[in-house]
């Protein structure tokens, strides 16, 4: 089965974009991370508007992601151009809850991951159907003091590997659920 898995680059006091959704201080990080193969076991990409509009915006050269990949939107949003091989990407644009689409997403992975791409509430609403799994996060040597939260829930989380890629350092993280003293009395 596959897993469902925040993967992102945050800031040490937990923002992954500023108020502006800029990333300016992840693209400036002096090194650039190296490849640990997360991508390579990746079935399917879901990621919310905001994170779909700054990879258009952001492209230098054709959609980067080879599996299907669903938006989260209730917007009406463009499909970028078709690659060189004149293959126009599989992006599928869903509303509703994010429960209403994993069967599909999932089905769609094969036996590879799901990554919940971005943002933080994408993640969080992940985390309150129960169906996120693990949270690998990228931390950058950076405080901005305010902006997007790396993910605005509150959980237990169990600490599975931690390590570091000059400035980074790398924790994955195994979801528990809920904090247990928002569970309801018995």
């Amino acid at each position: 089965m596959a897993r469902t898995v925040y993967y992102t680059a945050t800031t040490l006091d937990g923002f992954i974009a500023d108020p502006n959704d800029s990333l300016e201080w992840l693209l400036r990080q002096t090194e650039e991370p190296p490849d640990d193969g997360f991508i390579d076991g990746v079935g399917a990409v879901v990621m919310g508007a905001t994170t779909y509009e700054w990879v258009l915006r952001n492209l230098d050269g054709p959609w980067p992601y080879e599996v299907p990949a669903w938006v989260m939107t209730h917007r009406k949003l463009g499909l970028p151009e078709a690659g060189k091989d004149g293959k126009t990407p599989d992006i599928r644009f869903a509303k509703g809850s994010v429960s209403d689409h994993y069967f599909e997403m999932c089905t769609a992975t094969g036996d590879r991951d799901l990554w919940v791409m971005g943002g933080g509430d994408l993640a969080g609403q992940f985390a309150d159907e129960g169906l996120l799994d693990e949270i690998i996060t990228w931390t950058a040597p950076v405080v901005l003091g305010k902006g997007r939260p790396l993910l605005p829930r509150r959980l237990d989380l169990e600490l599975i590997e931690v390590g570091s890629s000059a400035p980074f350092v790398i924790a994955r993280h195994r979801v528990i659920g809920p904090l247990l003293e928002d569970s309801p009395a018995e």
